[in-house]
């Protein structure tokens, strides 16, 4: 296997554009870009683009007739059809929908297939982890779902066990969805309680179909607020011990930066720092248990020059063995770049000044009355004993 990492980038991808009141902003692709390159982590990894997704890849998770409709409504906004979840306020329809879309659902396959193949060790598509997308609709910013796409392009080259981490705010159900039948997948998403945000899915009762898929799924619904020594002592108490009974042959994994306490769209309270740890812990889960394969993707972040960028670059530099330490100076060229495109200051440095994060491990016993204690417990309870695990 190369231990060269792979990054997957077309500058098209920034044609994935709702419009200029949006949160998703497509500026936040093109500083991320901008800030890998500005640090020379463009040299340390493989620039790659791949091509769009065909139909018959895109069919291995989306329904024909759910295609169909993204295309006319990309040909014509106007014909978009909410029956499918396009021309809504989440997901409008927009011209040239399907092509931008099925660029960045091509990168993550690309990147499934070089990593499986032994081509790259490592490979990155921040562009996607477009994480909420249906078989059969848009929802809640994604048209299509490039990580559920991934996973089923392994398992159609012969994946028998692939892992799934999602540390996006909000719950992973598009590839819980795509997956909840299927033991060969796990299906991994912390995110915060689905009482307070969207998709309202994600509780830890949820833990795949009856018979072959039980215990497919793991969630755990994080109370709002949680912050730094929460959230890693949530990871730390539910994925590794997972990961190494489920001996994934590949790990992917989804990065959603709106965790982060600016993010305006959620209400966790997790700094940059933090998030970086969590990146950190993937990588070092991918080279323990799954032979170093790992394809790290972007997701939700709507604090889009804060902190999308920052925490990104970080995601890559990690990848490319190549860390950037927390307490770099961003470049001021990049800064530039961040006013000129925004008429914002961008950050001065690499870290919130939590670093290093300190929490405290599970294995030192759990205080029953703690919120986040008992969402840890309520995860490890419902799914743990499914996967013959003690809770």
């Amino acid at each position: 296997m190369s231990g060269r990492a792979l990054l997957m980038w077309d500058e098209a991808v920034t044609g994935y554009d709702f419009g200029p009141q949006h949160p998703m902003d497509p500026v936040r692709l093109a500083l991320t870009m901008g800030l890998v390159r500005s640090f020379g982590l463009d040299g340390a990894v493989d620039v790659v683009a791949a091509r769009p997704a065909g139909d018959s890849t895109l069919r291995l998770v989306h329904r024909e007739d759910y295609v169909a409709a993204v295309k006319a409504a990309s040909a014509d906004p106007r014909h978009a059809d909410q029956g499918y979840g396009l021309g809504t306020v989440d997901d409008p329809a927009f011209e040239g929908m399907h092509e931008a879309s099925a660029l960045i659902a091509g990168q993550s396959v690309a990147a499934a297939e070089a990593v499986w193949r032994g081509e790259a060790e490592h490979a990155v598509n921040f562009a996607g982890g477009l994480h909420h997308a249906m078989p059969g609709a848009a929802s809640g910013f994604c048209v299509y779902n490039d990580a559920s796409l991934a996973i089923a392009r392994l398992l159609e080259l012969g994946a028998e066990r692939v892992a799934y981490v999602d540390v996006d705010v909000h719950h992973g159900d598009g590839v819980q969805a795509a997956f909840w039948e299927d033991p060969r997948v796990l299906t991994i998403s912390l995110h915060e309680h689905p009482r307070t945000l969207f998709p309202q899915t994600g509780w830890p009762e949820e833990t795949g179909a009856s018979g072959p898929g039980e215990g497919g799924a793991v969630n755990v619904a994080l109370p709002a607020g949680t912050g730094d020594a929460g959230w890693l002592r949530a990871f730390h108490a539910v994925v590794p011990e997972l990961l190494a009974g489920f001996r994934p042959q590949v790990l992917v994994t989804q990065h959603g930066a709106d965790t982060h306490f600016d993010d305006p769209l959620a209400h966790l309270a997790v700094s940059l720092d933090a998030q970086r740890a969590v990146q950190e812990a993937c990588h070092e889960l991918a080279h323990a248990h799954s032979g170093g394969r790992w394809v790290a993707l972007g997701g939700g972040g709507y604090a889009v020059v804060d902190v999308v960028p920052r925490s990104w670059t970080h995601l890559v530099g990690i990848a490319a063995h190549a860390p950037v330490a927390p307490e770099t100076v961003v470049p001021s060229s990049w800064r530039d770049e961040v006013y000129a495109r925004t008429r914002q200051l961008g950050p001065g440095r690499m870290t919130d000044g939590r670093w290093p994060v300190d929490f405290r491990d599970w294995s030192a016993g759990y205080d029953p009355a703690d919120r986040l204690d008992q969402a840890v417990l309520a995860t490890r309870r419902a799914a743990f004993p499914l996967r013959g695990l003690l809770a």
